[in-house]
């Protein structure tokens, strides 16, 4: 009988134990949305289950996009101002305590706006100084900068392995591949002494001796007004949306050209947004009015349009939920975020981050 009751309370403690660190480990690793409102200039920090707002903090000036870091506990928002903007920050807000950070000085580089956040770093473009740039948040500084050479450089992609980098050039129409690449070392500078290479400095390597990396960069033509992209989850494809032409461009990212241009009955196409088993594609549309379609599903295997959503006005950023279950759709003229089950491709909800929103994205805590 005492055996019993020993073993029945080590079980019940057992649960309870179990319990808590689920509690526990939900609580560590808590999602939230954030949702950008570009007329309140704040974030919203919201619960994607009730989808209240939680939280609003304040975001800077002119804020366009946003990017958590990858303990969630950072978010990094670009305050834009337009290509020519005298605007030089990145805003910083402190996920855990929702209270915004002093923000990043960037110096001469201007008019920030997407945003990628990999291997630690944040990654962003600089549309005035036609660049790419890295922040490195340890560091406190710029750690690396790259000409594109193009103008209106907008939204960036950046591999898990960090050896390529996407950008959408909006007024050069193109879409640009970067990717890291081993070349032939440099050889000996001339104009030594008589005439002959000075010496290499002790233990240093044999000049020319060995291959160099460096960035190589490839522009493949798009359509007019080409800013939403995304590579399909295989990383074989890019599609890029032409907000001036209604069409999407399909690239192929190995021969990096341009497969095939799809029509699309889109107005003002503005963000394009893969799922995460790639049989989706979802196209918003900033140019809608209240009675247009704001957004596009297309399949992907067979590039057919498989539905036309009304939403109540012109669209722009566009979130998937990581599991792939749903869709927010940043309704920008109707100040709403609309949430969209994926499997039915119905409307299932609906968020109120503040005036005209877009730019979102997910923080996990670690």
């Amino acid at each position: 009988m005492n055996a019993g009751k020993v073993s029945l309370r080590k079980l019940c403690y057992l649960i309870v134990v179990a319990f808590l660190a689920n509690v526990a480990s939900a609580q560590t690793r808590s999602t939230t949305l954030l949702a950008l409102s570009k007329n309140d200039k704040t974030v919203a920090i919201v619960d994607p289950t009730t989808l209240q707002v939680l939280a609003r903090v304040a975001s800077g000036p002119d804020p366009h996009e946003i990017i958590a870091s990858d303990d969630g506990r950072l978010a990094f928002i670009s305050n834009y101002g337009g290509s020519d903007s005298t605007l030089n920050t990145i805003s910083v807000v402190d996920l855990v305590t929702r209270k915004a950070l002093p923000p990043i000085d960037l110096g001469a580089l201007h008019s920030t706006h997407g945003l990628a956040f990999a291997g630690g770093k944040l990654y962003f473009t600089a549309e005035t100084n036609k660049v790419i740039g890295r922040y490195d948040p340890a560091a406190r500084r710029v750690d690396w900068i790259l000409g594109t050479g193009q103008d209106r450089t907008h939204m960036i992609d950046v591999s898990k392995s960090l050896d390529r980098i996407i950008t959408s050039n909006v007024n050069s129409a193109t879409i640009s591949i970067i990717e890291q690449v081993s070349q032939p070392n440099f050889g000996p500078p001339p104009g030594g002494p008589g005439g002959q290479p000075p010496s290499p400095p002790p233990g240093a390597p044999p000049q020319g001796s060995g291959p160099r990396m460096t960035w190589e960069v490839t522009d493949v033509p798009a359509g007019r007004g080409v800013e939403g992209f995304d590579v399909s989850p295989d990383r074989k494809e890019i599609w890029a949306a032409n907000a001036r032409d209604a069409t999407v461009t399909i690239i192929d990212v190995a021969a990096k050209k341009a497969i095939q241009t799809l029509p699309i009955p889109v107005k003002g196409a503005n963000r394009l947004k893969f799922t995460p088993d790639g049989k989706l594609v979802l196209i918003s549309a900033l140019g809608a009015r209240a009675g247009d379609s704001s957004l596009l599903v297309i399949d992907a295997a067979n590039r057919k349009a498989v539905k036309q959503l009304k939403l109540g006005g012109g669209a722009a950023g566009i979130l998937i939920a990581p599991d792939g279950s749903s869709a927010y759709v940043a309704v920008s003229s109707a100040d709403k975020i609309t949430v969209i089950d994926l499997k039915t491709l119905e409307v299932t909800g609906q968020i109120d981050p503040g005036k005209q929103p877009d730019g979102m994205a997910w923080a996990v805590r670690k």
